[in-house]
């Protein structure tokens, strides 16, 4: 992969980085500052040079003296591109805001602020340039005054001219102190890389551009693309020019893809780590510099380089439920903000609290979760999220943020111990009801007990059975079944016929007679008052065991005939008896059909 007017260096990339929005000033002089820093030119456009502002994102690097390396997004200041303001600096951790000296502070100027405090950046530097032609000493105490007020807090200063150079070196060492006290990104983090640019190059193919926040890209690893959530391969990888086997965040990076044409991809998509995160068209959100009341219906929710229209839905002062006219995928605690485009202002910004929230269909649920979100505190929490869902995926909930480590699990499903406790609890009850009220059948089936404790998976249902509850044959049983009265005489009646001749099984007809039927018959098998030899052959369970001490006193070995005058019973009997003693292994059949016992 190689993009246009950048070298090609091979070799890994494994050099640390730091990534600097631009932000703050309408004009070319922030991108004159940007040019003068690095030697790039971050406008990209004939129609920038030619209207001399920023309309795009513009993108440009450098190696400061200190040996850090900064790459720096240029973000348009003018109100008809916010926009694209807006995807710059959605990904980006600090910001090196510019305010010109000749203008001061100006209505872009405090629009970008409020950009950047609704979205809580708190990472920041403040450049007044052009101060060649005017004393930047007000605007710098104007422009100072309105970011301390903001998550940016005090942020250092410095006068700069990109004209003629003056300050340069006192911002490329204030640059270093900045980057230099940036959090440290983690390299094992899930990636979500929010794209901000596409574009096709001969021979390549489709080539996406955004900043890594974390984690790390590889060549030949395979991805995500939100929304549709499709998979794609990564075919190569470029990061400041030079080409890399795997690139780690922070980081400004082009992916080359593999699996997707260019007009299938767009600025507002991501890459993200296959299997790792969910795609939301629901959010439940806190808001951060307004009340949800004072909201419109409709907004423009921005985060990353994603812009979407929501729909908002107060569930109290200051939370409220989105609707998202398109997937996005987000995790607990991610900011955003919300834009009232109508009136062009950032009505507010955001942290998400649930990515999976409940439906609000039964009378009083919105109340009920309003005072639930009223609790939440927008950190990623395991234990939090599990004593909310009670039962959870435990994949499902590290893609929600909330991570997975210590909480207990049936395989893949992640489960509140409280609720384990009463879900056992009703087991017992739901198969001991069930019973009462079906006597002859042999348990509850699996699926019903599921579907009673409303569970997701069958998995769960067999973890759940301890003793005394058992499981055979799909049915949950507790116990040994208790016949009904009904059928415990007729098992009477045949005790007392099998009494003096134990091996006459009754006939069909003295079954019938007692009301002995095939549900019948299997309850008193399953319950050990008979023993099922065959079709509606039925004997004392003892006698079955005592057979084979009838049978060592036959000579060895025996013909079925032998065996059947022995027992004093019938062929109908006698040949499946014999057929179940082999197969306990008592009696073992000869290849002359005769058998002998087995010691």
């Amino acid at each position: 992969m190689r993009l246009a007017g950048v070298s090609r260096r091979p070799g890994a990339y494994a050099r640390p980085m730091h990534v600097v929005a631009t932000a703050g000033h309408v004009d070319h002089g922030k991108s004159t500052l940007v040019r003068a820093l690095t030697g790039m030119e971050p406008d990209r456009w004939a129609e920038e040079h030619r209207r001399g502002m920023t309309i795009d994102l513009g993108f440009a690097w450098t190696v400061l003296p200190s040996g850090d390396r900064v790459a720096f997004v240029d973000v348009p200041g003018h109100e008809r591109f916010v926009a694209n303001m807006l995807a710059g600096v959605g990904s980006v951790p600090a910001v090196l805001f510019v305010v010109a000296a000749d203008e001061g502070w100006m209505p872009q100027s405090a629009e970008h602020l409020d950009a950047l405090a609704a979205l809580g950046v708190r990472h920041g530097l403040l450049a007044v340039t052009r101060s060649d032609l005017a004393d930047p000493g007000p605007a710098t105490a104007r422009a100072a005054k309105e970011i301390a007020r903001t998550s940016l807090g005090e942020v250092e200063s410095v006068a700069v001219s990109g004209a003629t150079g003056a300050g340069l070196r006192d911002l490329q060492s204030a640059l270093g102190r900045l980057v230099r006290g940036l959090p440290s990104p983690d390299p094992d983090a899930d990636v979500r890389l929010w794209i901000d640019r596409a574009f096709t190059i001969r021979g390549a193919g489709t080539v996406v551009t955004g900043t890594l926040g974390g984690g790390r890209l590889r060549v030949g690893e395979e991805l995500l693309l939100a929304p549709a959530m499709r998979p794609v391969r990564v075919r190569g990888l470029q990061s400041l020019g030079e080409v890399a086997r795997e690139v780690t965040g922070v980081s400004r990076v082009a992916v080359n893809l593999r699996g997707v044409g260019v007009d299938e991809v767009r600025r507002g998509h991501a890459l993200l780590a296959s299997g790792r995160w969910l795609a939301c068209t629901e959010t439940d959100i806190r808001l951060r510099g307004a009340a949800a009341a004072d909201l419109p219906a409709t907004c423009l929710l921005h985060i990353g380089s994603a812009q979407v229209a929501v729909r908002i839905r107060p569930l109290g002062h200051d939370t409220a439920r989105l609707t998202l006219s398109t997937a996005v995928p987000l995790r607990i605690g991610d900011p955003a903000l919300l834009r009232d485009a109508g009136r062009h202002r950032i009505a507010a910004g955001l942290t998400v609290l649930d990515v999976r929230p409940p439906p609000l269909r039964r009378r009083g649920a919105a109340a009920a979760r309003a005072a639930e979100l009223a609790a939440m505190h927008g950190r990623p929490d395991a234990a939090a999220e599990l004593r909310r869902r009670r039962i959870v995926r435990t994949s499902d909930l590290a893609a929600m943020g909330a991570g997975s480590a210590g909480v207990p699990a049936v395989g893949d499903w992640a489960v509140e111990p409280a609720h384990w406790a009463v879900l056992r609890e009703r087991l017992f009850a739901v198969v001991s009801d069930y019973r009462v009220g079906h006597p002859l059948e042999h348990g509850l089936p699996v699926e019903a007990a599921r579907h009673r404790l409303d569970l997701p998976d069958l998995r769960l249902v067999h973890a759940l059975v301890e003793a005394p509850l058992g499981i055979a044959d799909g049915r949950i049983t507790a116990g040994t079944p208790a016949l009904p009265p009904s059928i415990e005489a007729a098992v009477g009646a045949v005790l007392r016929d099998l009494a003096d001749r134990p091996y006459s099984a009754p006939e069909a007809h003295r079954l019938a007679e007692l009301g002995l039927g095939h549900r019948e018959l299997a309850a008193a098998a399953r319950a050990g008052a008979l023993a099922r030899i065959a079709d509606g052959v039925y004997l004392l369970p003892a006698a079955v065991d005592g057979a084979g001490e009838v049978l060592a006193g036959l000579p060895q070995p025996f013909t079925v005939s032998a065996a059947r005058a022995a027992l004093g019973t019938t062929r109908r009997v006698a040949v499946p008896l014999l057929e179940l003693l082999d197969a306990r292994g008592r009696t073992e059949r000869l290849p002359d059909n005769r058998r002998r016992l087995v010691e």
